[in-house]
């Protein structure tokens, strides 16, 4: 996968002469106009809207969770800069996706589907919420009642029996990665409760984000440095002691905008000052060089960074956009890191058009942005970090998400959601033997993740 793309990558570049997305960074209308050709190669890779296909999904190699992140990245790019060229499909797949729960688990995802999976799908909706998108008819389930759904399965899947508390990656025993605690499935929730907290002004929701983020310091998956580690197992009595000390940069996003809601609904209290000024100095010290993002666990390592890993850096870049919104005492910290990350992202952005990319020639996005040239590695992560990353500098042009004091439009139900027991009847209580198991298969999943990969880790004592 790796060979053929970088061979095709190299062919362009010797048989092309093409230079990066010519874009003045001092004219937003330049920005918006390079954001706008990434955003059109993006969704040349999306399939949900052609005759026989479903709403909603990507085509392989892309897991359902990144199909759910697109949208969310895709509502905020017609916040940012104006351009509502994709919300039909948007709004398409987000209503076609939401299950007969309404609580983004279809049937066609339920049994593989991970609490990180439903996360990005619920933050989707939270974004539309936010962002007062297009509100579903009044007969459907609006925006703010998919996250409040979600949001309370995930309350019914906290569990302290191991480690203290915190929700498990994955929601089924038969799933690989069911014995593994990690800061994603978490940040998920953090995310969604603190958000839910500054729309709806119910301090549930902050009570709820508080004790989240307090057992994430307990279990040291953020460490004294106000560094997100990625997780740990769960099973044969490990409580969650034996830390993969990876950092990725969409876990860290995860928190730091959460933070900042926490931060905003506060008006700056503590502990939320404190945690957001940490989290901001950590994330700038510890995913960028010379000003350009990276992604330090496998950007640069032989085994370089899977599928999902090339989508995760856009993330933050956007989140990090967000916060400076919301918590403008990090601004001055993010902005010019931003900046220059977006120079950087759309220098890379000169593949040529193939079978995979579909996009206008000399438009297809690289992964690393760190050498600024093109590097043959081209997917929805690649095109999706730099829609994400060359869009972040128009945050300013985009109305400051909104509440439901600010006029937030959409409706919810406190009450939704359903038990999982619900969807996929377990055949028997989960028994000692069940957790072992399952603790056999994540320590497979987890060898095959780690396997060959050189990975920063940062001491978690």
């Amino acid at each position: 996968m790796y060979s053929l793309s970088i061979l095709v990558g190299a062919l362009g570049l010797l048989l092309n002469s093409v230079g990066a997305i010519d874009v003045d960074w001092t004219s937003d209308s330049s920005i918006k106009s390079a954001a706008s050709t990434i955003a059109y190669g993006l969704v040349k890779y999306y399939t949900g809207n052609n005759t026989g296909d479903v709403p909603g999904n990507l085509p392989d190699p892309y897991y359902w969770w990144e199909a759910g992140a697109m949208f969310g990245t895709l509502i905020d790019y017609a916040a940012f800069t104006g351009d509502k060229t994709y919300n039909d499909i948007t709004f398409q797949a987000l209503q076609h996706q939401v299950g007969d729960d309404a609580d983004f688990m279809p049937s066609n995802q339920t049994k593989s589907e991970g609490n990180d999976d439903q996360g990005f799908w619920a933050m989707a909706a939270m974004t539309a919420a936010e962002m007062n998108f297009r509100n579903p008819d009044p007969d459907k389930p609006q925006w703010l009642a998919l996250v409040q759904a979600v949001y309370n399965e995930y309350v019914g899947r906290w569990e302290t029996d191991d480690c203290g508390g915190g929700m498990r990656w994955q929601i089924y025993t038969f799933n690989n990665g069911y014995n593994y605690k990690n800061s994603v499935s978490n940040g998920c929730f953090f995310n969604i409760a603190a958000r839910l907290a500054k729309y709806t002004g119910n301090e549930t929701y902050a009570e709820w984000a508080n004790k989240i983020f307090e057992w994430e310091q307990s279990v040291k998956f953020i460490n004294d440095n106000w560094n997100v580690l990625d997780g740990a197992g769960n099973a044969n009595g490990e409580n969650c002691t034996k830390i993969n000390g990876a950092q990725f940069t969409y876990n860290a996003g995860l928190f730091l905008y959460g933070t900042a809601a926490m931060y905003n609904h506060t008006n700056g209290a503590e502990p939320w000052k404190t945690r957001l000024e940490g989290q901001a100095k950590s994330v700038a010290s510890i995913f960028f060089q010379d000003g350009v993002m990276w992604e330090p666990s496998c950007e640069k390592t032989p085994a370089k960074c899977n599928t999902d890993q090339q989508v995760f850096k856009g993330h933050l870049s956007r989140w990090m956009a967000l916060t400076s919104i919301i918590a403008p005492i990090t601004a001055d910290t993010f902005m010019p890191l931003l900046k220059s990350s977006a120079q950087a992202a759309a220098k890379v952005c000169t593949g040529p058009a193939s079978s995979d990319y579909k996009g206008p020639d000399g438009t297809a996005c690289g992964f690393s942005w760190l050498d600024k040239t093109f590097d043959g590695i081209t997917g929805v992560g690649e095109q999706m970090n730099a829609l994400q990353t060359v869009m972040a500098p128009l945050v300013h042009l985009a109305q400051a998400p909104y509440t439901s004091e600010t006029g937030g439009s959409s409706q919810g139900n406190p009450n939704a959601g359903a038990t999982d027991s619900e969807k996929i009847k377990q055949p028997k209580p989960i028994t000692t033997a069940d957790k072992a198991g399952a603790g056999i298969l994540t320590a497979l999943a987890l060898g095959g993740l780690l396997s060959g990969m050189w990975f920063v880790f940062i001491d978690e004592k």
